[in-house]
């Protein structure tokens, strides 16, 4: 059954269409003669109990600088004219960010949002994954450089990274010297107002940073980051490279810990970051990787997603 799907996302004109995975939903969705609209996430109001965006038609097309046409701007009632929204702008997971799924939130008696919006809010990456600590390595959450030092003495080479940032941003390695441990923490503490998070290093990560993709609670497939020449940072955006794998069978135990709870919480696509066996992160605003993973696996992951949207939407209808 064609859908009149709106997107939530980034401005189209910026984006990479090689490896972006919101393009390669929105390719595969007008593949299956889906109806598709634009939007930013500003361009949300609620007046009078309705919940609109003015958003734009368009159509894409896997050509390199002509990647999509878009029609003239129209105001939509994203609770009765629109049947799917899809939530995939990037972080920062800022409070622009958060009242986006609040007003978001108001229509999902109505229209099924992906992923789910109060989820989203609730299960920001860096901590929805302690639910799952057992799987995690050594992690500090504080704005206490006293417990910051002493968990670098304890640990002796750490990872230093924002809160709620994301694509790498910001991510730094201390050494066994400790050398500026004390400046990038008085630099976090007044550059983000909530506390930072700091993690044991993993020396594994020289081999790999694996993101496994979850539709529905289901693992899609899973590709392996490298990261590049004297770098720790394996994302792709900061200059990782990415290559086919295989899941381990610790792998498999954490995805099947997570995937239960991944559905229940309507968050039908997430990508996880598992390193040498320790889970890192649990993505569930925009993640990324489908792109790579099918050119690998010969796959075809937004087709497994648009299956899952239209199990969900069939078990709402009662069909």
């Amino acid at each position: 059954m064609p859908l009149r799907v709106a997107v939530q996302m980034d401005p189209l004109e910026s984006i990479g269409i090689a490896g972006d995975s919101t393009f390669a939903i929105m390719l595969k969705a007008q593949q299956l003669g889906h109806e598709l609209f634009h939007y930013l996430a500003q361009d949300l109001s609620y007046q009078d109990g309705q919940v609109s965006a003015l958003v734009r038609p368009v159509r894409v097309d896997r050509v390199e600088g002509h990647h999509f046409s878009a029609g003239e701007p129209r105001r939509l009632d994203l609770a009765r004219a629109v049947d799917v929204v899809l939530m995939r702008q990037d972080p920062p997971f800022d409070v622009a960010y958060i009242t986006a799924t609040y007003l978001l939130e108001r229509i999902t008696a109505a229209t099924l949002v992906v992923n789910d919006p109060r989820s989203v809010r609730d299960a920001p990456e860096k901590l929805f994954v302690l639910d799952f600590a057992r799987f995690m390595p050594p992690t500090l959450i504080t704005r206490s450089i006293t417990e910051l030092r002493d968990f670098h003495q304890r640990h002796r080479e750490i990872v230093l990274k924002p809160l709620h940032g994301n694509a790498g941003a910001a991510v730094f390695r201390i050494g066994r010297d400790g050398m500026n441990l004390t400046t990038l923490a008085e630099l976090f503490g007044q550059v983000w107002p909530e506390p930072y998070i700091a993690q044991a290093f993993l020396p594994s990560v020289s081999e790999g940073d694996k993101r496994i993709i979850l539709v529905d609670g289901e693992v899609a497939g899973g590709i392996n980051r490298r990261p590049g020449k004297g770098e720790i940072r394996s994302n792709l955006a900061a200059g990782g490279s990415a290559e086919p794998t295989e899941l381990t069978d610790r792998e498999h135990e954490i995805c099947a810990a997570l995937g239960p709870e991944l559905k229940r919480r309507g968050l039908l696509f997430v990508g996880i970051d598992v390193i040498g066996g320790m889970l890192t992160e649990i993505n569930v605003t925009s993640p990324t990787g489908i792109v790579a993973l099918d050119r690998f696996d010969g796959s075809d992951t937004p087709g497994l997603i648009w299956a899952a949207i239209d199990r969900r939407l069939a078990e709402r209808d009662g069909r």
